[in-house]
């Protein structure tokens, strides 16, 4: 018996111990590496780069070589990009889980960026979809920069003519986060009544015009400052938590979108009809390991004991969907609102800006 408890302990021990040294190995900061020097005869460009974790200093504008598009490749000239919270998640390489994908220790990819509006520049032979001075919108990789290769199977498609750069690099994972957290998580139904939490910020911008594209009964919740932008957009309700907090009050709702984290899932809970949908976008920092993933080890926890559904949205930028997008702005349903704008060189400033929590809308970047 004692023979057993002494395995046993090594066991746990050995677990301990490769655990630790597994948290050590993904918590750890590299220091920045210097600029590499660029090939000789390489064809140049401007782009941000960031080769350690940490806070917006540590972004600089470099020349960097610019991309050719392999086979199944477009090379897109940027026009306008858009920030996202995914960026300063990189950036920083915080909550450490993001470091899976991003890299340990240091970034493997230096690129930053996601949304992305341009025009194609060039094609790879197998490419059907574009072609050259195509003007495109969608999201890829290292979308920081004056070009950028995007695969024709992935997030892109062609711009809705009606809108300017700018607004079109303000849709891909905004738009697509608040469509698929509406229609694939929430089964939005027309009718129903459908809460927007954080309606001024750019999810919820675009959550509160879809909702109402489905023919719900839209309440947003912002702060006062942001009141007249969420009405403007066509909330049918707009509650100022600043003064009223909402899960207090005695209506209930089909489809709650939480872009915040602002309320335990017991608040909640208050006023989801039975069966209603809790769907997470977003919350508070809970933690270096899983920081607004939290929430969702919560939701999962709480699950099995009520009859309120709870899912989480991880969006996937796909072309049916921006598409989709396009043409509600096309038709008048949608439209992106932009917060402020900022140059290509001012991006540490844009990332910023949207880590203070006080943006709302969209924060883009121009490049013209």
């Amino acid at each position: 018996m004692k023979r057993r408890y002494k395995i046993l302990g090594i066991g746990l021990a050995v677990i301990a111990l490769g655990v630790g040294s597994l948290m050590l190995y993904m918590s750890h900061d590299a220091p920045c590496s210097p600029s590499p020097p660029l090939p000789a005869g390489a064809a140049r460009m401007k782009g941000v780069i960031y080769r350690c974790y940490g806070p917006p200093e540590v972004l600089r504008l470099e020349d960097v070589v610019k991309p050719t598009p392999r086979d199944n490749e477009v090379l897109v000239r940027v026009r306008a990009a858009s920030v996202n919270p995914l960026d300063w998640h990189e950036m920083r390489g915080m909550p450490y889980l993001v470091r899976m994908s991003t890299g340990f220790g240091a970034p493997e990819f230096e690129r930053l960026g996601t949304d992305f509006a341009g025009t194609i520049e060039a094609v790879g032979k197998n490419v059907k979809r574009f072609k050259p001075g195509d003007e495109v919108f969608g999201g890829g990789g290292g979308a920081f920069s004056e070009y950028m290769r995007v695969r024709e199977d992935r997030g892109i498609a062609l711009k809705p003519p009606n809108l300017s750069f700018e607004e079109a690099a303000a849709i891909p994972v905004a738009g697509i986060t608040a469509l698929q957290a509406l229609r694939d998580k929430g089964h939005i139904q027309a009718g129903q009544k459908v809460l927007i939490n954080g309606a001024s910020g750019g999810v919820g911008t675009f959550a509160v015009q879809l909702a109402k594209s489905y023919g719900a009964e839209v309440t947003g919740v912002c702060s006062t400052r942001n009141v007249e932008l969420v009405r403007s957009l066509g909330a049918d309700h707009v509650i100022d938590y600043t003064r009223e907090d909402f899960t207090l009050r005695p209506e209930a709702y089909d489809l709650i979108v939480d872009n915040v984290g602002s309320h335990g899932l017991l608040e909640y809970r208050r006023v989801l009809k039975p069966n209603a949908t809790l769907v997470l976008v977003g919350g508070p920092n809970e933690g270096q390991w899983l920081g607004p993933l939290m929430g969702v080890v919560k939701a999962m926890v709480l699950s099995p004991f009520v009859s309120q559904k709870f899912g989480l949205i991880l969006a996937e930028l796909t072309a049916q969907d921006l598409a989709y997008l396009g043409d509600l702005t096309q038709s008048g349903k949608m439209k992106p609102a932009i917060d402020r704008r900022y140059a290509l060189s001012e991006t540490p400033a844009a990332i910023a800006y949207l880590e203070t929590g006080r943006a709302r809308a969209k924060v883009v970047i121009h490049l013209d």
